[in-house]
């Protein structure tokens, strides 16, 4: 049997971790033969291939990024595109394919799997941990190591010049990054798209930060958003999958407390900083679980799935499921850390 692998939108640490373990178990297991598609779904539009064997996966465990490379190509959008894939993945002999990846990338999978019957096995990646069906994805927990590490970093300097400090980390539409690595961090206020936030209590937090003798740190995630306000915007362009994209909340933010309080600010935007370098070892441990029982619905012939984290255990969703919504921030877990704003 033939299994073809493909990681799709943004990269994230521990996709290498996945491709290894679906390798490694399916050849030594199983005596699958793999081909990987590069660059997300653009791989299989335009039979775009790599071999993948057990010398090809040696040593990328702690390799961040993904060997198979990445896009945001949407096959839907493409002439004539689920005709082309069925038709590369026919004339490759690939009779599975197990697709890496997070909203988008996996409701492609879903569609292609319920509707065309391309046999597919999703595997949740994002590092804004918001697919519902699983309690974590991986690349989550090392994105929070590294915003929770900035924000340590930003304290001295804060603290040095007695300025407020705005770091905006990612999360389009959920907090996660921003509630626990601001948490971790110590931040004195967190700002997440869940709750929209009033600028005069952020400023009042703020003052009563500089009353105590302390410089304010501000987390904010990059889709939060103003009461009295919209979205704030790099540009208007469109991808694929209809994002545009976001950044500018942080720099607004800032300009807003300085002018409001007096006070000096400055910003610092994480970006892609928190999707780089090498996987912790809980995202390790997680995407090489996931990996192992992915190969395994592919063997059961359990197309249609995802494969996910519930507890300690590894469980499998309908991947139509896991797609159909987002997990986001609960109210009352973010009131549960409003103790420590201001």
């Amino acid at each position: 049997m033939r299994v073809g692998v493909l990681t799709g939108g943004g990269d994230c640490p521990g996709l290498n971790a996945v491709i290894r373990a679906i390798v490694r178990k399916g050849v030594q297991e199983y005596g699958y033969d793999f081909t990987g598609f590069r660059d997300g779904w653009r791989g299989p539009l335009e039979n775009d291939t790599v071999r993948l064997d057990i010398p090809a996966v040696r040593g990328i465990l702690p390799r961040g990024g993904t060997i198979l490379g990445s896009s945001r190509t949407n096959p839907l959008k493409e002439r004539n595109g689920i005709r082309r894939i069925k038709e590369n993945l026919a004339e490759l002999e690939v009779e599975a394919l197990i697709v890496i990846g997070g909203e988008d990338t996996l409701g492609v999978a879903a569609r292609l799997s319920g509707e065309y019957d391309v046999p597919c096995v999703g595997v949740p990646k994002t590092i804004d941990n918001d697919l519902s069906a699983t309690d974590y994805t991986f690349g989550f927990d090392t994105a929070v190591g590294i915003a929770t590490e900035a924000i340590d970093r930003l304290h001295t300097t804060a603290e040095s010049h007695m300025r407020v400090l705005v770091c905006e980390v990612m999360g389009r539409h959920a907090g996660w990054i921003a509630l626990h690595s601001g948490l971790a961090g110590g931040a004195n206020v967190i700002l997440i798209p869940e709750q929209r936030f009033d600028v005069e209590q952020v400023c009042a937090w703020v003052t009563s930060r500089f009353r105590a003798s302390y410089a304010p740190i501000v987390v904010v995630a990059e889709g939060a958003m103003p009461k009295d306000g919209d979205m704030i915007l790099k540009d208007q362009t469109l991808d694929s999958f209809g994002h545009v994209r976001l950044s500018g909340v942080g720099e607004w933010l800032a300009k807003e407390i300085e002018k409001r309080t007096g006070k000096e600010a400055r910003t610092t935007v994480l970006g892609h900083v928190q999707r780089g370098g090498t996987p912790s070892a809980f995202d390790r441990w997680l995407a090489t679980r996931f990996g192992l029982h992915a190969i395994d619905c592919v063997r059961d012939g359990d197309f249609g799935t995802m494969v996910a984290l519930r507890g300690t255990d590894i469980v499998r969703v309908p991947v139509a499921d896991a797609t159909a919504s987002l997990k986001t921030v609960d109210p009352k877990l973010y009131e549960e850390v409003g103790v420590f704003f201001g």
